[in-house]
């Protein structure tokens, strides 16, 4: 029963990274307002995190391979609440960058810590059930920032900065909270049975992951994942407004795929069991596709289709490739954490892509149909690659002759 509340733990950790990423989305005409910048100053500050991310996110993997969780989680979780607290203070571009980029050496501890501690307390279809538990996380914070920003939390608070002081406290209790369950004894004992069989030296698993073509093909793909959901996320409540709609209406507008991405997070990474988790990862490259394209359209019944399917494609997408590479042979607990390093390293490469490309897309253009263009060319790209995957997968397993 313990392992629920360490689910439930990384859960709430990973909540307070969502609430934190997606905090200013919602915020970005007052923001723009408030310290005179434009769409592509704005676009690169919403994905400077990213950048420090990649610099991070390997070493982070590393750190959580030697070291307990208890300590490594709760360091990610405060470094976000500083990131936050910093924002609420921030006055002029740089310094604004300066505590977006902060949030980056927090959020790899806690992208790669979560994988790593549900693989050592998760096994079977109960691993992938567990996986898509803690991804709502992230879409639960999102909700929150979308819809609650304008109708409660800022006619309550009176201004963005006070709003960013606020999540800093939100998020230090949940760093407190996660301290508690991290230490209690069950937790303790797992960490010292799992450190005491394994102690990597960081070179080979490195080279060894690196080179398994299979890998290769992973991490390309989740640069376009990253690319394509970063992009989308930050942008989409200026997207909804460039088709008429309010401030109010684009957040709550905006949740709906999140709010089925909550739904998706539930049901699809558990189905993802080796025999069909290809066929899944290939739908969900299509829906992306598909949601791309019908958000070009201004019409609220195709907007809404577009919406519901792009938050099927963003609530598994990164789930099921994670799964897909940590249970890959020879990867398994041992290095999970690594494996997760190196897989948010290459994603966030499209992290730091996707905003900043239709920022920039945008002030050239004057609109987002040149954004979501791209993005269409990305989730295609993405659905040849799950097709070559699936192919190198089937040749290894005959090679091999392990069942996959």
């Amino acid at each position: 029963m313990f392992r629920w509340v360490v689910l439930f733990g990384v859960w709430a950790a990973y909540s307070a990274f969502g609430l934190v990423a997606t905090s200013l989305a919602p915020l970005v005409p007052l923001v723009e307002q408030d310290l005179q910048l434009s769409h592509t100053a704005m676009g690169s500050i919403m994905g400077a995190w990213q950048l420090t991310y990649i610099a991070a996110a390997i070493p982070c993997g590393l750190l959580l391979d030697r070291y307990p969780a208890r300590y490594t989680l709760t360091l990610g979780i405060l470094l976000i609440a500083l990131s936050a607290l910093l924002r609420g203070f921030a006055t002029d571009y740089t310094s604004l960058l300066f505590a977006v980029m902060l949030f980056g050496l927090g959020g790899p501890i806690i992208s790669t810590g979560a994988p790593k501690i549900i693989t050592g307390w998760f096994e079977g279809s109960s691993r992938g059930l567990a996986m898509g538990v803690y991804m709502t996380g992230p879409a639960i914070g999102g909700v929150v920032s979308l819809t609650l920003t304008h109708t409660v939390l800022l006619p309550w608070l009176g201004d963005w900065q006070t709003l960013m002081i606020v999540l800093s406290v939100v998020v230090s209790v949940v760093a407190l909270l996660w301290l508690l369950i991290a230490n209690h004894s069950l937790l303790l004992a797992s960490e010292s049975r799992a450190h005491a069989s394994n102690a990597p030296t960081p070179e080979r698993p490195t080279r060894f992951l690196l080179g398994q073509r299979t890998v290769q093909i992973v991490l390309l793909m989740s640069v376009g994942v990253f690319l394509f959901n970063h992009g989308l996320n930050n942008w989409l409540p200026e997207l909804l407004k460039g088709h008429g709609m309010t401030l109010i209406e684009a957040g709550f507008w905006a949740a709906i795929p999140t709010v089925i991405g909550i739904l998706g997070s539930l049901t699809i990474p558990r189905l993802a069991t080796p025999g069909r988790r290809f066929k899944i990862l290939l739908a969900l490259c299509i829906c992306a596709f598909g949601s791309s394209v019908l958000l070009q359209f201004e019409q609220q019944g195709i907007l809404i289709v577009g919406l519901i399917i792009q938050g099927i494609a963003r609530s598994s997408l990164m789930t099921v490739l994670v799964l897909t590479l940590v249970e890959l042979p020879g990867i398994g607990e041992r290095y999970a954490g690594l494996a997760s390093g190196l897989f948010f390293t290459a994603a966030e490469f499209g992290g730091v892509m996707g905003p900043t490309l239709l920022g920039i897309t945008y002030d050239y253009s004057g609109d987002f149909t040149l954004g979501l263009g791209l993005l269409s060319v990305t989730a295609a790209l993405l659905t040849c690659a799950t097709l070559i995957l699936m192919r190198r997968v089937k040749q290894t397993e005959a090679t091999s002759g392990s069942p996959g």
